[in-house]
């Protein structure tokens, strides 16, 4: 069961950012990249066994936010994807803000919600920060990666668009081990002990490694939309 319910929500995440782009356009990546990153910081402070690991969930919200930052990478440029990267990190702010309120409201005595609100938040402010900094730190260095990999392989091959496989996975991979160390570590850290967490990281990354793998098409995808999208433009002009 949780095997096939981290294969949908590894369609939704990939699927949503797809029609958001189609929908929306950039501004459709940015509110995206929010909505991830919100939930992923809801999801994260779940464990659960799937594909024979224990692992955090949120992994695949998060592949998303990179998906959503390459894509505005290749399309649009390293500007608008370190924008994204902003859109993830005030988002996370805000909710870090606002989770922490809300555990501190005097409940009515009608109310049935504030138990569990607290259950799920008041041991969270830990690892929510942990949170904000892997992503902050991890999508900063993907940005900037892709970029650098781009520059590579133009000098290599003489043209803007090849080898954005190679751009796209090798910024993801490395920039996702970023992230992964840093939250586990940081929010699990004296929780877990040390060999448990270095197999909780283990599992995540090994996640993170087939969700970088398989967003690669979808960039693809979102290149040809653009590609349309910028004809369709050019023939209304005319």
């Amino acid at each position: 069961m949780n095997e096939l319910l981290l294969i949908i929500t590894l369609l939704v995440s990939f699927g949503g950012t797809l029609l958001f782009l189609k929908v929306f356009g950039k501004g459709g990546l940015f509110a995206w990249v929010g909505i991830c990153t919100l939930f992923a910081n809801i999801e994260v402070t779940i464990v659960v066994h799937a594909f024979g690991m224990d692992q955090t969930l949120g992994n695949t919200l998060f592949a998303a936010t990179f998906l959503a930052t390459d894509i505005l990478s290749e399309i649009y440029g390293k500007k608008e994807a370190s924008k994204g990267v902003l859109a993830g990190i005030f988002t996370s702010l805000t909710f870090i803000l606002l989770s922490f309120m809300w555990v501190h409201y005097i409940p009515s005595e009608s109310d049935w919600a504030t138990p569990y609100v607290k259950g799920l938040f008041t041991n969270t402010p830990r690892m929510l920060l942990s949170s904000l900094i892997a992503y902050a730190v991890s999508e900063a260095i993907d940005v900037s990666l892709y970029h650098a990999w781009w520059n590579l392989t133009e000098k290599k091959t003489g043209s803007h668009t090849k080898m954005l496989w190679f751009r796209n996975n090798f910024s993801t991979l490395i920039s996702q081990f970023i992230n992964i160390v840093i939250f586990n570590f940081g929010a699990f850290l004296g929780i877990y002990s040390f060999k448990e967490l270095v197999a909780i990281t283990g599992a995540c990354y090994v996640i993170y490694i087939a969700t970088s793998l398989l967003d690669t098409p979808f960039v693809y995808l979102a290149r040809k939309f653009a590609a349309k999208q910028e004809n369709l433009s050019t023939e209304a002009a005319v």
